[in-house]
Formats: structure tokens, C-alpha cells, sequence
């Protein structure tokens, strides 16, 4: 902390503006209109980036290239205006896409402008009509500050070193993550593989109740307790009623996750899914939540439509469940909760861990560019 601190203490900045004016520190352009069939008939090797953030923005490759060396592109158009990137290498970009070329590199560095754009950048975009733009007469009025180039460079390889090190802690949680699923998956398989002759199979229709739920708009839905629980993998509302209570196994219904197998302990409203609740004293209802976990896949086969995918709660009646003994469904369920914990643990982590690193890389980011204003120099 004290080095970060010292490291611009004293430090004289003079401030420019990106591209505004005689005293612009860059030139800027704007790539060229380049369709899918364009693509597809020029295919090669050289990049082409547009204004999406997926796949760092490349949207395909062709033979030739507009841009030779260090860049930085920012995104003019759509959802992800204000978006920049470092760019090195030959490529092109399109339309929706401009071009940051610095006038002299001797003053100023690419990475530490990419760095300082990143925060900048966004405050500008302009958000009228529907479609947010930042446009070159916008851009071009970012005030760049403009430190030593020594200072300049140490800034960068500090916030290349965060970036770096965020990226192996993801790629290892990662890792971990799906070496636990795969394990969790392998014992889900072996506990419960059960042969006609071992165990007793029944249809799911003779040993449980199929309901399915109340229709409700999210517009009637009231701010409360309980879960409203529909189509996916997680519920976004509450309401102030539940229509379902105890161990509930819920299958979702239609849409892309038609199919989708969840478990809740806690009372939930439901919609658009079904539900099934063992009506006997034979069958653990984690157990049979965990039987058709195993054969997701297979459940997800069964979604047809020719529009919206939907499964019918008829198609589940006859659906074989082995029915081992009590004290072995227990056994079993013990292990594989063990597994699911765990795989949900290292899930729930990542994400979390991966926020905390990028507030972590941002707050640094932040310090080492705040230039104190006393020292503060304006063209």
C-alpha cells in the first residue's frame, strides 16, 4: 500500500484530451461495414472485431487486414458501448467499431490509455433514442492524463499483474469446479443404476402426485416471503402466499429449460412447472429427486414443441423408479448430498470469488489512476 502510494506522490501530470483539438494525443477512425456472407466468403486468418464482448469481440476471420500493430477499439454502438480493448497484431473492425491510434508513443503508453479508458469511457455514451452510442465527437473530449512514461508503464504491469492473477484463481476454481461435478456425476450413476431384478421398479404415476402449477403474471405478484418458482434454474420473485409446502421435487415445464429437475425443502409458489410429492411411505422424496437428477439428460429429451419446448406431466406417469429399501435410499442420499454440497459450494464460490478479485483489481485501479489535483497541470 505505502509503494502504491509513494509511487505517485510528487508525480506532475499534464492533462490532454484523447483526440479533441490540435492538443489530442490520438487519432481516431472508424472500421468499415463487413456482412455475415462478406465473412463467410473472404474466410482467413486475420481478425475481425465488431461491437459484441463475447469471444474479446472477434465475430470471424478473413484474408486481409486494416490494422497493422498496437490499437485500442472501442464499441460505437448498441448494448456494449463504451467497451474498450487493447488490440495488438493485425486485424480489422467493423462499423460499430472505432479506432484509437496514439500520435506519440514516446509520451504516451497504449495499455495505460486502454486502462484509463476502461473507466472513462462508459461515462460518455449517450443513451437517446433507445440505442446508447459513443460517437468520435463524444470520445474525442476524455481528458487524458499523462504522467511520466516510466510511472505510466509500472501502472500497467501492476493492473496486468491483478488481471493475470484473477485469471489463474478462475482458471483453478474452474478446474476444481468440474473435476467435483464430474465425480459427483460418476457416484449420481453407480447409486443408483439398480437392475429390474434387484430392486422392486414401480411407475411414477402408481407412487407420487404430478400437479401442476398456478398460472400467475409477474405483474401479480406480491412482495413476500415465499419463492415463486417457474421455468430455470433460480427464482427472481417472492409472493405473499405459497401453493406448495414440505419436500417438493419440481420438473420446469416448458421453455428452454423444459425439463430442468430442482428440489426445495421450503414452502415455494409455483407456476409454470410441475410438481411431484410421494404419496406413500416407501419413498424418500431426496431420493427421488436424486433418480431424476441422474437421468436429466434423458428428461430434457422428452421436451417437444414445435415453437415453445414443453414436457406434459403425462409423460411422467410412467416414468420406472427402482424403490430400494428405506435405509438404502437414506444411505444413498447421504452420500450424493455430500457431493451436491460441495459442487454447489465451489458453484456459489466461484462467482463470488471471481467478484471479489475484480472489486479487489478495480479499487487498485481506481488508487493508481486518481492523480492528485495540486499537481495537476491542464493544457
Amino acid at each position: 500500500m505505502n509503494y502504491l502510494s509513494n509511487l505517485l506522490d510528487g508525480v506532475k501530470v499534464e492533462w490532454k484530451p484523447l483526440a479533441y483539438d490540435e492538443s489530442g494525443v490520438a487519432k481516431l477512425s472508424r472500421g468499415r461495414v463487413m456482412s455475415k456472407e462478406y465473412l463467410a466468403e473472404n474466410a482467413g486468418e486475420y481478425p475481425v472485431y465488431s461491437s459484441q464482448t463475447a469471444n474479446n469481440g472477434e465475430i470471424g476471420k478473413i484474408t486481409t487486414f486494416d490494422i497493422d500493430g498496437e490499437a485500442i477499439t472501442w464499441t460505437t454502438d448498441g448494448a456494449n458501448a463504451g467497451t474498450v480493448f487493447h488490440r495488438t497484431g493485425k486485424f480489422s473492425i467493423t462499423n460499430v467499431c472505432g479506432l484509437i491510434k496514439i500520435i506519440d508513443e514516446s509520451e504516451l503508453n497504449y495499455k495505460f490509455l486502454f486502462y484509463w479508458l476502461s473507466i472513462e469511457a462508459k461515462k460518455y455514451v449517450y443513451s437517446g433514442m433507445g440505442n446508447p452510442k459513443l460517437m468520435s465527437h463524444q470520445i474525442e473530449k476524455i481528458s487524458i492524463p499523462i504522467p511520466p512514461l516510466e510511472i505510466q508503464k509500472e501502472i500497467v504491469r501492476i493492473l496486468d499483474t491483478f488481471k493475470e492473477l484473477t485469471a489463474e484463481l478462475t482458471a483453478e476454481l474452474t478446474a476444481e469446479l468440474t473435476a467435483r461435478k464430474k465425480q459427483y456425476n460418476y457416484y449420481l450413476d453407480q447409486l443408483l443404476s439398480f437392475g429390474k431384478e434387484e430392486v422392486e421398479q414401480k411407475m411414477l404415476g402408481e407412487i407420487g402426485e404430478i400437479r401442476r402449477g398456478t398460472a400467475i403474471t409477474e405483474k401479480e405478484t406480491n412482495q413476500g416471503y415465499y419463492p415463486v418458482v417457474a421455468n430455470g434454474p433460480s427464482h427472481n420473485y417472492y409472493h405473499d402466499q405459497s401453493n406448495r409446502s414440505g419436500e417438493t421435487i419440481v420438473i420446469a415445464r416448458s421453455g428452454a429449460y423444459a425439463g430442468l429437475v430442482s428440489y426445495w425443502d421450503i414452502p415455494i409458489f409455483l407456476t409454470d412447472a410441475f410438481s411431484i410429492h410421494p404419496d406413500n411411505n416407501f419413498l424418500s422424496t431426496k431420493f427421488l429427486y436424486y433418480v431424476l437428477k441422474k437421468d436429466q439428460t434423458q428428461i430434457h429429451n422428452m421436451a417437444n414443441g414445435a415453437g415453445v419446448p414443453h414436457v406434459r406431466a403425462k409423460d411422467f406417469e410412467s416414468y420406472t423408479v427402482p424403490i430400494p429399501t428405506l435405509e438404502e435410499q437414506e444411505r444413498i442420499v447421504a452420500i450424493l448430498d455430500k457431493f451436491d454440497t460441495l459442487t454447489t459450494s465451489i458453484s456459489e464460490g466461484l462467482p463470488k470469488e471471481i467478484e471479489l478479485r475484480e472489486k479487489q483489481y478495480e479499487y487498485y485501479r481506481d488508487m493508481l489512476l486518481t492523480f492528485p489535483k495540486y499537481n495537476i497541470i491542464k493544457s
